[in-house]
């Protein structure tokens, strides 16, 4: 006999990374639920949202980070909580509604695998990250030890690089679309990178959750055919458009120093590209014991090819 699939909440499920997260719970037959916050407000596209997914078989439940019974209530309909949040919720004082969200499953007591807010670079390797950007990892672990103190179940998702914002546009910062004539390479342009595309990020996610191998580690998700070099998604690009770019080459100096004068968000940012393109902060470490790779658990998830997501913009 099958066994029943988990009844899933999903936190943040009209953001990026959370619509994908509902779709895909529903896909693989999930009774799947999606908090509904009275924040919303006049957001009426994040209301379209919601109501698309009660239509196709999510329930909508009420419930607010500033009131803790409803958090409680809404966690008590289900066996997994998934909170894909975007990374600015990780910020300053929007740390604290990760933190209710641990104290409301903590005192639910029903929970049997809570996935929180990470799905980018395991901050657990990341403690001697550059400031101001060191803070997204900081806080993520301040995270976990809150997890990890109420001896809640979960899992940990490193998605390392979306597809979207770092292997459409070659990984140029601030575009989001592949550039026609100059490319700006790091360094040599040959460290190893990992690239996900965000529907495959959702799929890995799902699965993880009523499988016992996962419980309590870090799931990475580095599918082997999309772990490339720079220049090896830049070769991608010329092959598909039948042009060769101009490579500018930046030295790791000249990137660090580009940091002074920006804003905050954009220091942040700088930072994060300096670890994954200059030191490889994505595949320069085994997965040990507290970790499992994704596309190694779960081969029947046809993953989509870094090559087949350039076509699209073309």
């Amino acid at each position: 006999m099958e066994k029943s699939k988990s009844k899933v909440l999903i936190v943040g499920g009209t953001g990026y990374i959370g619509k994908r997260i509902v779709k895909a719970c529903l896909e693989e037959g999930h009774e799947t639920y999606v908090l509904l916050r009275p924040e919303i407000g006049m957001d009426i596209d994040k209301l379209q949202i919601l109501l698309k997914f009660k239509e196709e078989g999510a329930h909508l439940v009420e419930g607010s980070f500033s009131d803790h019974r409803s958090l409680v209530a809404a966690v008590k309909l289900v066996d997994v909580v998934i909170c894909p949040m975007s990374g600015a919720h990780l910020r300053s004082h929007n740390i604290l509604m990760q933190l209710k969200l641990v104290d409301a499953i903590k005192e639910a007591g029903n929970v049997k695998r809570f996935i929180p807010s990470e799905f980018g670079i395991d901050p657990s390797t990341m403690e001697n990250a550059l400031e101001p950007g060191r803070v997204t990892f900081d806080e993520k672990m301040i995270v976990r030890k809150a997890i990890e103190e109420a001896q809640i179940p979960h899992t940990y998702i490193s998605a390392n690089c979306f597809a979207a914002y770092f292997a459409a546009n070659l990984s140029q910062m601030g575009t989001l679309l592949p550039p026609k004539d100059n490319v700006v390479i790091y360094g040599d342009g040959n460290v190893k990178v990992v690239f996900v595309d965000e529907d495959d990020v959702a799929k890995y996610t799902v699965k993880t959750i009523d499988d016992p191998r996962t419980l309590n580690k870090t799931v990475y998700l580095r599918p082997s055919e999309n772990i490339l070099t720079q220049n090896e998604l830049v070769d991608k690009w010329e092959k598909l458009v039948g042009k060769k770019l101009n490579k500018i080459n930046i030295s790791s100096t000249d990137f660090l120093a580009s940091l002074k004068g920006l804003e905050f968000n954009e220091q942040v940012a700088v930072g994060h590209f300096y670890h994954i393109f200059y030191e490889g902060c994505l595949t320069n470490f085994e997965i040990g014991e507290g970790g499992e790779e994704a596309s190694q658990l779960y081969p029947d998830v046809n993953y989509t090819r870094m090559n087949d997501f350039l076509k699209r913009y073309l």
